[in-house]
């Protein structure tokens, strides 16, 4: 798969948590979350100011990101979900 995000758009895959709770109570997939961390797999090059620079991306390829909740665009690939959001809906970069 080649994707190339343009402007400040950046292609994430979800990373899912445990399906258990910490008490040993399984949780079935229609009652769980979005998840709200993902691991960048694409990263367009950065936002134009109102001089057009583009003003370059902190995110790289392979960063794991904490996003807003309500913030991604859902895609699917081959039966396999994938996240669009922007640069501004990351809150922080997990190391």
């Amino acid at each position: 798969m080649n994707i190339k995000p343009l402007s400040d758009h950046i292609f994430v895959e979800p990373i899912k948590e445990e399906k258990t709770s910490k008490a040993g109570i399984v949780i079935p997939d229609t009652a769980e979350e979005k998840p709200m961390m993902g691991k960048v797999l694409a990263v367009g090059p950065g936002r134009q100011n109102d001089e057009g620079k583009v003003i370059p991306m902190n995110i790289k390829v392979g960063d794991k990101v904490l996003f807003a909740k309500y913030s991604p665009t859902e895609i699917k690939i081959d039966d396999k979900e994938y996240y669009v959001i922007r640069e501004s809906d990351v809150m922080a970069i997990v190391e």
